[in-house]
C-alpha cells in the first residue's frame, strides 16, 4: 500500500502544484482550479450514492448529481452565493423526488440522503472555491495562500498521521471508525504539520501563534473530516469509498479531511485570523 501510495501521490501533488501555479498567473481567479473542483464534485457524488446503493438505498441520481453541482457552481460565480446554490440544489432533489413518487414509504429518506449529498459534497467543496476568492491586498492572491495553505496543513498532517501510526501506533482512537487510526499517529501528525506549517508558511504571515493555532485547528476539523467519512463507509460496509485509486481508495478517501477543513480554514481567514 505504501508503495502504491508514493508512485500515485508524487504524480498526483505535481499535477496539484502545476493547477495552482496556472491558476495563481492566470488572468482569473479559478480559472484552472474551478474545473477541477468540479470534477471531484462529480465524482465525489458518485461515490457517495454508491455508499448509499450499498447500504440499500434507492436515491434519484440525476438529482443527486444536478442538486450536488449547483452550490459549487453558484460559489463560482462573479458574486458567490453559495446559500442559493444549496437552496436551488434541494429544491432540485424535491422535484425529482416528486416526479418519480408511486408509493409511501421511500421519498423521506431518499430526500434526506439527497439533502446530506448536496450539503456534504456540494456545500462544503463550494468553500475551496470561495477560500480562492478571497480578496488581499487589492489581488486575489490571499485567496491562493489561503487554499495553498489549507491543502498543505491537512495533507501533512494526513502524512504524518500515516507515517506515525505506522512506526509508533499502539492505542487506538476510535476503533469502531477507523482500525488503523491511533493517537500515537493523530498526535504526532499534528505536531509535524503545525511545526513545518509554521515554518514554511511564517513569511507571509506575521502572527506566529496565529498561524500555529491555524494549522491546529484545521488539523483536528481535518481529522474529524476523516473519521465521518469512515463513519459512512461503516454503516455502508465497505473499506474504500472506490477502489481505482490504488493504496489511495477514492476520491472521497482523499478529500474527507479537505471537506471539514475547508469551512474551518475559511472561517479563520475570513475572521481576520490569518490575512488582512
Amino acid at each position: 500500500m505504501l508503495r502504491w501510495r508514493i508512485a500515485l501521490g508524487i504524480p498526483l501533488v505535481a499535477l496539484l502544484v502545476m493547477l495552482f501555479w496556472l491558476d495563481a498567473n492566470a488572468s482569473s481567479p479559478g480559472l484552472y482550479l474551478a474545473p477541477l473542483v468540479i470534477a471531484l464534485c462529480i465524482l465525489a457524488t458518485q461515490e457517495l450514492i454508491g455508499l448509499f446503493r450499498a447500504g440499500g438505498h434507492n436515491p434519484l441520481g440525476w438529482a443527486i448529481y444536478v442538486g450536488t453541482l449547483l452550490p459549487v457552481l453558484a460559489t463560482c460565480l462573479p458574486i458567490p452565493r453559495p446559500a442559493c446554490g444549496l437552496a436551488a440544489g434541494l429544491l432540485v432533489a424535491i422535484i425529482g423526488e416528486m416526479i418519480r413518487y408511486k408509493k409511501p414509504g421511500t421519498t423521506i429518506t431518499n430526500l434526506s440522503l439527497a439533502a446530506f449529498s448536496i450539503l456534504y459534497v456540494g456545500g462544503l467543496l463550494s468553500f475551496l472555491v470561495q477560500l480562492r476568492l478571497l480578496p488581499g491586498d487589492g489581488s486575489s492572491q490571499n485567496g491562493m495562500l489561503a487554499l495553498i495553505s489549507l491543502f498543505f496543513v491537512v495533507k501533512v498532517s494526513d502524512t504524518g498521521q500515516y507515517a506515525c501510526g505506522k512506526l509508533f501506533g499502539k492505542h487506538k482512537l476510535a476503533p469502531r471508525l477507523s482500525p488503523g487510526k491511533t493517537w500515537e499517529g493523530t498526535l504526532g501528525g499534528i505536531t509535524i504539520s503545525v511545526l513545518l506549517t509554521t515554518l514554511v508558511f511564517r513569511s507571509f504571515v506575521d502572527n506566529t501563534a496565529s498561524l500555529a493555532l491555524y494549522a491546529f485547528i484545521l488539523c483536528v476539523a481535518g481529522i474529524i473530516g476523516d473519521l465521518a467519512e469512515s463513519l459512512l463507509k461503516r454503516d455502508a460496509g465497505v473499506k474504500d469509498s472506490s477502489s481505482w485509486i490504488p493504496g489511495l481508495g477514492g476520491i472521497l478517501d482523499m478529500l474527507d479531511s479537505l471537506l471539514v477543513a475547508a469551512p474551518v480554514a475559511y472561517a479563520c481567514w475570513a475572521t481576520g485570523l490569518l490575512g488582512p
